[in-house]
């Protein structure tokens, strides 16, 4: 497989989730893709089947955070504070979608390690949670609220959130590695009670970490960056070529 890496900085979040599904469009066979990005304005984006009703439209209006519907499943994550990865993989009837989700999310791993080594403790998540049943639950609007099966956890919680789907011949999947906490916020744009969003917000800061909390420190997201792309460069034991966004933004608008 050749690899290319595309680091497209901050960018607003229906040109973020309409970039990524250009790239699964526009995909060349035998050849992968990494992107790296941020959001500018914060974002609420919502599972492919989730509803916008879950969502308080007027509150977000009114703190200019937007609202986009991703490609993929999962639900609700408010995009903040964290660095973003999508991955475009062409896979055929010897790759599974499973085995794709699996060695990405170890080539994260590799990444985070690569950015600070007390990030060793992360592992795998090795439980997949009865979805059918949770999604009954209000706080099921919530993606950080559980982990899926290889998704990464750091001391028992959960430091990095991923969604795939299959376009075709190619996987796309994308996720959010939490920098700060800001995420959180997320129960303040729910159409819940108060008192369902203090439980809310109780059980996502008891099953979520992120990086800026669990190392104690400012997250700089240029070496972070950099550090992902160095974990996908040893997990897949590949060069990157780096690609200009600037040119491909072009022909996504023409």
């Amino acid at each position: 497989m050749n690899w290319r890496f595309i680091n497209s900085g901050s960018n607003s979040g229906k040109f973020n989730m309409q970039f990524d599904i250009f790239l699964a469009e526009h995909y060349e066979p035998d050849t992968a893709i990494l992107r790296i990005y941020r959001w500018n304005p914060y974002c609420i984006s919502l599972g492919a089947n989730q509803s916008f009703e879950d969502i308080d439209l007027s509150k977000t209006r009114y703190h200019q955070i937007d609202v986009v519907k991703r490609p993929t499943g999962g639900r609700a994550i408010l995009h903040s504070q964290e660095l973003t990865y999508s991955v475009i993989y062409p896979i055929d009837f010897k790759t599974s979608a499973k085995n794709v989700y699996s060695e990405i999310n170890l080539a994260l791993r590799e990444g985070l390690i690569n950015f600070d080594s007390r990030l060793s403790e992360i592992d795998l998540e090795h439980f997949q949670p009865d979805f059918k049943e949770f999604y009954k639950t209000e706080i099921s609007a919530i993606c950080f609220a559980v982990s899926a099966k290889s998704e990464l956890n750091y001391q028992g919680k959960k430091l990095v959130g991923s969604a795939q789907r299959k376009l075709g011949n190619v996987i796309l999947q994308h996720g959010s590695i939490l920098c700060g906490d800001y995420h959180k916020k997320i129960v303040n744009y729910l159409k819940v009670t108060d008192e369902k969003k203090l439980e809310i917000l109780t059980e996502i800061s008891s099953t979520t970490i992120d990086l800026k909390s669990a190392l104690n420190t400012k997250i700089d997201y240029a070496k972070l960056s950099q550090s992902i792309l160095n974990g996908f460069k040893l997990h897949f034991n590949s060069e990157f070529l780096e690609l200009n966004h600037s040119e491909l933004e072009q022909s996504m608008t023409a």
